[in-house]
């Protein structure tokens, strides 16, 4: 077999075997996927590229694709994120995977380059990176591609900023804004694993602590509302009045980033905006505070202006640096200021990522399905995905929900009453 393949180490395979062995599992919504696809073979032939964090689910998402027919090219969508035990499972099958876990930024965007170099038809991005080294550095490798699908807000925001300026050159499904993504994976799936990171990486108690979260979108929503359930007293920091109104009304008190600087133990910044905890902020923190990323990029922390300034630093914990400030404290950082839940912990739980990555199967199909009649813009994922979605995940529970009758259909749609 030709090596189709540059990871760390392939003898690695039966361990991320097992990983994927055990999401799969877990993951109903894409085991049926997996059966129609293999059945019916929609993506015979077609070229999918593919950067999303590769760990488990993502693996299994890549399978189901390759069930379907696809000729899958496979990299990560950030250096820390990467398994390299699950790259090395996904490249015992055969599968083009071009990823390792710590990779220097030069490598990361050779990666990058490399999962488009088979020419895609379908691009499946999580925060833009592929999207943006087509329309850059690679526009010969943008001819046969048909569209592609987003994971997530950073990503959306990045693309919809093209299509403003008329730069996007093909149509793409922005899958984090389906109803069966982003209010269940960026709530409940970040609530979650940004707390298991934290927890596991920092082995210190939550409960009597004050956590700042900095935003209040879907994926704050989700770390403040975990925040609260292990007794921490929760700060939100906002820039738009309506989420912060939000935050107020759900029993929070909100404020400005400077003035919760002094009160936090923890900082949690989930906005998608660069310099969102500035080296200001952090010279009033407490000895000892610590701070964490959920955005996609390494920029809401001002990492930094924190490296150029800090009179010293060392690694105090895994996964953990310590800075010793100006000022003579020391703060902590966990994953570099990178993605915390999935760069230094396992990510989204597999029944979550089973929804979102079901949105972002079905959302490839319609790429499939309609390419040369789309434009070239920001699409959403239609109603009629979500409620598939919705229904087949409410059936995987066993649970039955009430039908519309013929005569509430017709109120419903009526005026004259």
């Amino acid at each position: 077999m030709k090596k189709e393949y540059e990871i760390r180490d392939i003898t690695l395979a039966p361990s991320g075997r097992r990983k994927i062995d055990w999401v799969r599992n877990n993951m109903p919504l894409l085991n049926g996927l997996e059966e129609e696809f293999r059945e019916t073979r929609p993506f015979e032939g077609v070229k999918i590229s593919l950067s999303i964090h590769l760990e488990a689910k993502t693996a299994y998402l890549c399978e189901v694709l390759a069930a379907g027919g696809a000729d899958m090219s496979v990299t990560g969508s950030n250096a820390l994120s990467t398994q390299d035990d699950v790259a090395a499972a996904l490249a015992a099958t055969g599968m083009k995977v071009n990823a390792y876990h710590g990779a220097t930024d030069e490598e990361y965007e050779r990666h990058i380059e490399m999962a488009l170099e088979h020419g895609p038809n379908i691009v499946i991005d999580d925060g833009g990176d592929l999207v943006n080294m087509l329309h850059t550095k690679r526009p010969d490798l943008m001819k046969e591609v048909w569209g592609g699908c987003e994971e997530t807000t950073t990503g959306i925001i990045r693309l919809k900023a093209m299509e403003k300026e008329g730069a996007l050159k093909f149509p793409m499904v922005a899958v984090n804004d389906a109803q069966c993504k982003h209010l269940f994976d960026n709530r409940y799936g970040t609530g979650q694993s940004v707390w298991d990171s934290l927890l596991r990486n920092t082995n210190l108690i939550i409960a009597g602590k004050t956590v700042v979260v900095a935003g209040y979108g879907w994926c704050s929503k989700g770390i403040a509302m975990r925040a609260k359930a292990l007794g921490a007293r929760v700060i939100v920091t906002e820039v738009d009045p309506i989420p912060a109104i939000e935050a107020v009304m759900d029993g929070f008190e909100v404020m400005k980033m400077h003035q919760a600087a002094a009160r936090g133990d923890f900082f949690v910044s989930a906005t998608g905006c660069n310099r969102v905890i500035t080296y200001e902020d952090m010279l009033e923190m407490k000895e000892g505070a610590i701070l964490a990323n959920a955005g996609h990029f390494n920029v809401e922390v001002d990492v930094a202006e924190l490296e150029k300034r800090c009179l010293d630093k060392k690694e105090t914990r895994n996964n953990i640096m310590g800075y010793q400030l100006e000022n003579g404290k020391w703060i902590h950082l966990i994953a570099e200021g990178k993605l915390v839940n999935i760069a230094a912990a396992d990510g989204h739980p597999a029944e979550i990522m089973d929804m979102s990555f079901a949105v972002q199967a079905l959302s490839a199909l319609y790429i499939l399905e309609n390419r040369g009649k789309l434009e070239n813009r920001v699409y959403d994922v239609s109603g009629e995905i979500d409620q598939l979605i919705g229904r087949r995940k409410l059936a995987a529970w066993g649970i039955e929900i009430d039908e519309l009758t013929e005569e509430q259909k017709k109120y419903l749609n009526s005026w004259d009453l």
